[in-house]
């Protein structure tokens, strides 16, 4: 029976061969396959032909890949959107995908989303000017510095304080999940000259006597840690706690921040970009974090 089958199928009669194709796989068959691949790599094997390619915009394949609470997502992406034409209901679930791993600003601009490309995991960041700053309106204290360096094109930068609060909050329906919470900082203030990067150390000092204090608050609980900064002109993502969303309908609170409040000694030349908290299946990768 075997050779029966295998004559039929490679056996054209003159000595020639007919090999199956990728091609002749019927799409159904092949998106039952993509289903269980990451959005990478499902994108790339689009291109290999015309049944892949088909196979790859099916709404099954991708509403498995997009968060259960995506239309919550997709109302927040679209918030700060001009298109007031746009709606969700105009795409199909891989576009809808596509576009939520766009970063997109809500609440005036002072935060973004985003899905990771990789894993669709939820991101989100916050700018510093949406956090709490002790005496960030006082310019003997504060500088706001436009940079490319921050995807908000905006940080603050700390000349000299003696108490040091930076605190935020959030409110949001996370889908299930562990997620981390990260402040971005960094010591000294960065700069081009000649077309060069530089890193202006002047008013660093302070931050070597006594750690940061980082505070994380959910209704789950209430986590504290600490650390020093370090590592000038380098911006580091300082992990200030992870939580646990167990229901996508659940609007959770978030309260995270940063203290330094010993007034034996002022503390100086830091910058203060924003808060990212993202799905702990992200990672910690600057590029995840950056454009």
């Amino acid at each position: 029976m075997g050779s029966n089958l295998s004559s039929c199928v490679c056996d054209d009669g003159d000595g020639g061969s007919l090999k199956p194709r990728l091609g002749d796989i019927p799409e159904s068959c092949v998106a039952l396959v993509l289903m269980y691949l990451d959005p990478l790599d499902i994108c790339k094997l689009a291109r290999l032909n015309r049944a892949f390619r088909g196979a790859s915009l099916a709404d099954f394949i991708w509403e498995s890949k997009l968060p259960l609470n995506y239309r919550f997502i997709m109302e927040k992406a679209l918030e700060d959107d001009d298109d007031d034409a746009f709606s969700m209901e105009d795409l199909g679930k891989r576009d809808v995908y596509a576009r939520l791993c766009k970063p997109s600003l809500f609440d005036n601009g002072t935060k973004e989303i985003w899905l990771d490309k990789k894993t669709g995991g939820v991101c989100l960041a916050i700018s510093s000017k949406a956090l709490r700053i002790t005496g960030i309106d006082d310019r003997r204290y504060w500088s706001h510095i436009s940079t490319e360096e921050s995807r908000f094109h905006t940080i603050a930068y700390l000349h000299q304080i003696w108490w040091l609060e930076v605190e935020g909050d959030i409110e949001f329906r996370f889908p299930p999940g562990s997620y981390n919470v990260f402040f971005r900082l960094m010591l000294g203030k960065s700069s081009k000259r000649l077309g060069r990067r530089v890193c202006n150390s002047e008013h660093i000092h302070g931050w070597d006597i006594k750690p940061v204090k980082f505070q994380l608050t959910t209704s789950g609980g209430h986590v504290v840690s600490q650390s020093h900064l370090d590592n000038q002109g380098q911006w580091i993502l300082y992990h200030a706690g992870t939580f646990v969303s167990k229901d996508s309908n659940d609007l959770m609170k978030i309260k995270f921040s940063l203290t330094q409040i010993d007034c034996t000694h002022t503390k100086g030349g830091l910058c203060v970009d924003s808060v990212f908290i993202c799905n702990s299946g992200v990672g910690k990768g600057v590029d995840c974090f950056c454009r």
